[in-house]
């Protein structure tokens, strides 16, 4: 199962070597994970996806991060309704005549062409993993050269219709 955690951590050396040692230890794949300063001076947010058996798991990996001395905050976003981003630079071959196709292929994905060179060029896409995906697969047939992507950025959305939903049926309200 995959679990969706966005961590509050403080900015400082050596905090990303030891949260993603403990996936290690407990032999957690990290499927993405992505850091960066956040709204706090002196902290940033993580954003990690991971590949966990169960909710046992999932609660374990939990604990585990808030132990953590490092950590200030963790919540778990994976039951939850999330604004999610990633982005992707794909270079894809691209003969003159092929780059008019490519245009328009990429289009509908609202992505848009960074660079070109003499026979690529390199494509740039946000949004969910999997119009990322589907864009990949669109462009593959042109043979892709490079491709880089960021992994998931993700934070709650302000009004959680499906949090609200699980308070009201837990007060019975």
């Amino acid at each position: 199962m995959k679990q969706l955690l966005s961590l509050l951590v403080r900015d400082q050396a050596g905090v990303l070597n030891r949260i993603s040692g403990l996936f290690l230890r407990r032999g957690y794949n990290i499927d993405s994970i992505t850091v960066g300063k956040s709204e706090r001076p002196g902290l940033s947010r993580m954003t990690i996806v991971l590949d966990v058996e169960d909710e046992k798991a999932a609660e374990q990996v939990k604990k585990q991060l808030n132990k953590q001395i490092d950590v200030i905050k963790v919540v778990d976003l994976t039951h939850r309704s999330v604004v999610a981003r990633e982005l992707a630079l794909i270079r894809v071959n691209a003969t003159m005549a092929e780059r008019a196709e490519i245009d328009h292929i990429i289009q509908p994905f609202r992505a848009r062409i960074l660079d070109v060179g003499r026979a690529s060029v390199t494509v740039e896409v946000t949004g969910s993993s999997e119009k990322i995906d589907a864009l990949i697969e669109l462009l593959r047939p042109y043979g892709i050269k490079e491709l880089a992507r960021t992994g998931l950025t993700a934070f709650a959305r302000e009004l959680d219709v499906s949090a609200e939903a699980e308070a009201k049926s837990a007060t019975g309200a």
